[in-house]
């Protein structure tokens, strides 16, 4: 399928639309700083993952800015770092300050012109609306893990996706997903027959970063290094 033949793009946000590790390394700083041993970034980040995604497996339905607390508290227990609760509670409430990456926020615009735009995210709603406002567009429909009562990979949040699409009058069929990571998006995507887009930007570093480790890359239809790159497809496809 031509990327014009799509009807509605679903994205991740974190990762994707938001420089989450940014967010998260800044986040983190001064915990990290006070750990037993020098941290480098990407040390932090993979930790985080690492710490986020199994919090996410055993409580599903905790929300997001709660969760982040308690991997504070894992973080500074594993890196030995002295921390206060009153901290925890500030890092799970900084995800809205979480920066968007340069190209989201007039893609989404110049995007909206053409597709239904739906967000499907591991996120609490308090704080993807505050995110929101970075990314300058009114999505369709937002789906987060706290709608949902877990998070991905799980294909609960799938199903509520298709559910919302079909409430839409959208199938599968005619919908791409746009996503970063291949954990909790591109590998469930392919389980259940949905077309996915990769926006990898981690494309010029080595790690996962954030994201968990994959150990095969993921089939995908469409695979660009931002979102500026999926604009410029989308622009050949209706010249041609």
């Amino acid at each position: 399928m031509a990327l014009t033949d799509f009807k509605a793009l679903t994205f991740d946000c974190y990762g994707t639309l938001i420089d989450w590790e940014s967010g998260i390394a800044s986040g983190l700083s001064e915990l990290a700083s006070r750990a037993a041993k020098q941290l480098a970034r990407d040390e932090i980040l993979e930790a985080h993952a690492r710490h986020e995604s199994y919090q996410q497996k055993i409580t599903p339905a905790m929300r997001y800015d709660r969760l982040l607390q308690v991997v504070f508290k894992r973080l500074a227990e594993e890196w030995n770092a002295s921390y206060t609760w009153d901290e925890a509670v500030a890092y799970g409430s900084s995800v809205g300050d979480w920066p968007a990456f340069p190209d989201s926020a007039s893609t989404l615009q110049y995007l909206k012109k053409y597709f239904k735009l739906v967000i499907v995210s591991n996120v609490d709603n308090r704080s993807f609306r505050v995110t929101n406002e970075k990314l300058a567009v009114d999505f369709d429909a937002i789906v987060t893990a706290e709608d949902v009562g877990s998070y991905k990979p799980s294909r609960n949040n799938f199903d509520y996706l298709f559910s919302t699409l079909a409430s839409m009058g959208i199938a599968k069929d005619d919908t791409l997903h746009v996503a970063d990571s291949v954990y909790h998006d591109h590998e469930p995507a392919g389980a259940m027959q949905l077309r996915s887009c990769w926006i990898q930007r981690r494309y010029e570093q080595r790690g996962p970063g954030a994201n968990m480790k994959y150990s095969v890359e993921p089939s995908v239809d469409y695979r660009f290094t931002s979102m500026a790159q999926l604009v410029k497809a989308h622009h050949e496809d209706l010249a041609r």
